[in-house]
This record gives C-alpha cells, sequence and structure tokens, in this order.
C-alpha cells in the first residue's frame, strides 16, 4: 500500500485521539494546557505520508473533531494554533536541522501562541498574552513527551516502510 492510501488511518487516529483527549480531562494545574495527543498522529503523518497529507489531514481532524465533540469557538481556537504549529513544524523539517522531538515541542509552544493570539483578539484585551510564557512553557513540555511518543513510534516501524530521516 502506498503511503499516500494512508490518510484515512491516519485520519481515523487523529480523531480517536481528539476523543480519548475529550473524554479524559488531564489537568495539570494549568488552564488551557492540554496534552495534545493528536499532535503524535500530526509528526507522524508528517514524517511517514508528507507535508501536504499531514496538513490536509490535520486540518480535516480540527474540523471533524470541532463539530463531534466541540463547538464553533473550539474549532476557530484549534484551527489558529493548528495551522501556525503545523507551518512551523513542517518549516523545521523541511530545513533539516532539528530532530524530531525538537520539531514537535516548537510546534506546542507555537501552537499556544496561535491560541492565545485568537483568544485575545476575541476578547479584544492584549493583556492575555501575558499569560503566554506559561503557555509557552507547557507546550515546550508536552510537545518534548509527545514528540518522544512520535520517535519512539516512528523507530519502530519496519525499516523500509519509511525514508531514513533524522529523526
Amino acid at each position: 500500500m502506498k503511503r499516500t492510501a494512508y490518510g484515512g488511518l491516519f485520519l481515523a487516529l487523529a480523531l480517536i485521539c481528539s476523543y480519548i483527549e475529550s473524554l479524559i480531562p488531564f489537568y495539570f494545574g494549568i488552564p488551557g494546557v492540554k496534552l495534545g495527543l493528536t499532535n503524535i498522529v500530526v509528526i507522524l503523518a508528517l514524517y511517514y505520508i508528507g507535508t501536504k497529507s499531514a496538513f490536509l489531514i490535520s486540518m480535516l481532524r480540527i474540523l471533524l473533531a470541532g463539530l463531534l465533540f466541540g463547538n464553533m469557538f473550539s474549532i476557530l481556537y484549534s484551527l489558529a494554533g493548528g495551522m501556525l504549529s503545523f507551518l512551523c513544524m513542517a518549516l523545521l523539517k523541511k530545513s533539516g536541522r532539528f530532530k524530531i522531538i525538537s520539531i514537535s515541542a516548537a510546534g506546542g509552544a507555537v501552537h499556544n501562541l496561535g491560541q492565545i493570539t485568537v483568544a485575545a483578539a476575541t476578547v479584544e484585551n492584549r493583556n492575555l498574552f501575558f499569560y503566554y510564557p506559561v503557555l509557552f512553557l507547557a507546550g515546550v513540555i508536552t510537545g518534548i513527551l509527545i514528540g518522544t511518543a512520535a520517535q519512539e513510534i516512528l523507530l519502530r516501524l519496519p525499516p523500509d516502510s519509511m525514508k531514513k530521516e533524522k529523526l
């Protein structure tokens, strides 16, 4: 099976991760902080089937998960964070100078920037950006955890199933 045929599988996995994350409250004591389980699937797709397909999976997952488990505001926040995060991760991966854990950590931090930007615009209050350092740190930490999990999954795939890329 060609890698592009895996798109539906990755989308289904991303939706399952979204559903699990909506059911299990991963509360870290900091409002707005989530583990970001679906980012494992996005990173795996980015490395396994390519940038275009991974972007489509990420955007479809945000829209479908928002319709199924959220609301219009959750879609808006998730799109802002998801698009910015994906762009950052795709560019860092393309540069070839960063490993998967660093890429995931950067994606987590930038995801929070996209969401806080939308929140500040929605409530018309720039003071929300004072909360960003906390979200930045949380995004880096959860990004490292997610990146480590994605790296371990990719290392366990059959050797001929993917290009030998820097993980």
